[in-house]
């Protein structure tokens, strides 16, 4: 199933020119977008949303940087262009471990950090951050069950960061 989803998904890339642009920009660079959305939220209203903020980034961060990399230090997984020659490739080689995606894992926390504080705006995160996903796998760089293990450790990993935040924030006189 992981490699039918994954030929299925890359098989569109060269229809239209746009769509690949699309994809390209959703899985290089809408991760910086959406922190600067956050930090926006900030600017706008610092007392409202600086606690969304500190959860939000601090858990992708964790996320990305603790738990992502934890796992690949110890399971190594090939990206899909190390295993099928026809991979449709629209970004730069890596040779770090496709398992979990380090993109989808980050915009997941991302965005379970903001719908801990604003669910509307934590919706549209959610959106934008499975439109990362799906375009990693668009763009060949990872397996579908990459995207999904990324999207789930995100989601936990935000729920535990915000938990502990929330515990432990007054001991900082927050």
């Amino acid at each position: 199933m992981n490699l039918n989803l994954f030929l299925l998904v890359n098989s569109w890339v060269g229809r239209w020119g746009w769509l690949d642009g699309l994809m390209v920009f959703s899985a290089e660079y809408l991760l910086y977008v959406m922190i600067l959305v956050v930090l926006i939220y900030v600017i706008w209203n610092y007392r409202r949303y600086r606690d969304m903020a500190i959860v939000a980034i601090g858990s992708a961060i964790v996320a990305r940087f603790g738990v992502a990399t934890l796992i690949r230090h110890f399971y190594y997984h090939l990206r899909p262009y190390w295993v099928i020659a026809q991979t449709h490739l629209l970004l730069a080689r890596e040779t770090e471990s496709s398992f979990p995606s380090g993109h989808t894992i980050f915009v997941f926390a991302l965005a379970t950090g903001v719908y801990q504080y604003n669910k509307k705006a934590g919706l549209w995160f959610y959106v934008l951050a499975s439109l990362v996903g799906f375009s990693r796998i668009f763009a060949g760089v990872h397996w579908p069950y990459d995207v999904v293990a990324g999207a789930v450790l995100g989601i936990l990993t935000a729920f535990a960061c915000g938990w502990l935040f929330k515990k432990y924030k007054h001991k900082f006189g927050w």
